[in-house]
């Protein structure tokens, strides 16, 4: 009987584009999508890796963007929040029902549906095998998921954070307008600043790098990348100190 592998990493922070949660939608959930993406996640959790999972609001958000017209900044960005919520109740759902238990933490007070975000309580979730969806982001305005996602990964001691996108890593160029941008394999954290790629927004990006936090950017939707990316395999692009 083969071995089972054996993953790099124990405990990993995933971000989740609201957008990647749309499929062929232009705003929404896209059903289907999320059960692939579920079936993606099963796979890791299976090998023992701990995961916590940071989602965004687009593909909610986007769809009332156009009411939230002449709203201040904050406001618009409590309904973003609000919208990650929505989510993260919705991707928990999906795991629960594959049989993966899941704990959604909520940096808002919304008692009725999520557990307050309680950094002992989400550590020992994660020591227990849950999956734990962490919404709303930080819980302040001005500050994005990518900020949240890079908070919590420090906070919670993980390994990597994994940037789930839809391209296959970071690229030169916009691989969907160049046709000869070119995937960086391996590049630094100072070389991404002076190459002015935007990874993660720049408080998150500073805050990985501080933190010496590696973050590993990978297509979520090209079948096995996220299991091969905690086996270690050569898999998208990984920004290192």
């Amino acid at each position: 009987m083969a071995d089972t592998p054996r993953p790099v990493v124990k405990r990993i922070l995933l971000k989740l584009s609201g957008e990647a949660l749309m499929g062929d939608k232009e705003f929404g959930i896209n059903r289907e999508t999320l059960k692939t993406i579920v079936g993606e996640i099963s796979s890791i959790v299976e090998l023992g890796v701990q995961l916590a999972i940071v989602v965004g609001g687009g593909n909610i958000f986007r769809g009332v963007a156009l009411g939230s017209t002449g709203m201040d900044r904050a406001t618009g960005d409590y309904m973003g929040m609000l919208a990650t919520c929505m989510n993260a109740m919705a991707l928990a759902d999906t795991l629960r029902n594959e049989g993966i238990e899941t704990r959604v933490q909520c940096a808002l007070d919304i008692d009725q549906v999520a557990e307050p975000y309680i950094r002992g309580k989400a550590l020992s979730h994660l020591r227990k095998g849950r999956v734990v969806i962490f919404a709303a982001g930080t819980g302040n305005p001005f500050f994005t998921t990518d900020t949240a996602a890079a908070l919590r990964s420090a906070e919670i001691g993980a390994d990597m954070v994994l940037k789930a996108t839809q391209v296959d890593g970071v690229y030169t160029a916009d691989p969907k307008t160049d046709s000869n941008a070119t995937m960086y394999k391996s590049i630094s954290f100072d070389e991404a600043i002076q190459k002015k790629l935007k990874i993660l927004d720049a408080t998150a990006f500073t805050l990985c790098r501080d933190q010496k936090m590696p973050i590993r950017v990978f297509n979520l939707h090209k079948p096995g990348a996220l299991r091969r990316v905690v086996l270690g395999e050569d898999e998208g692009t990984l920004v290192h100190l």
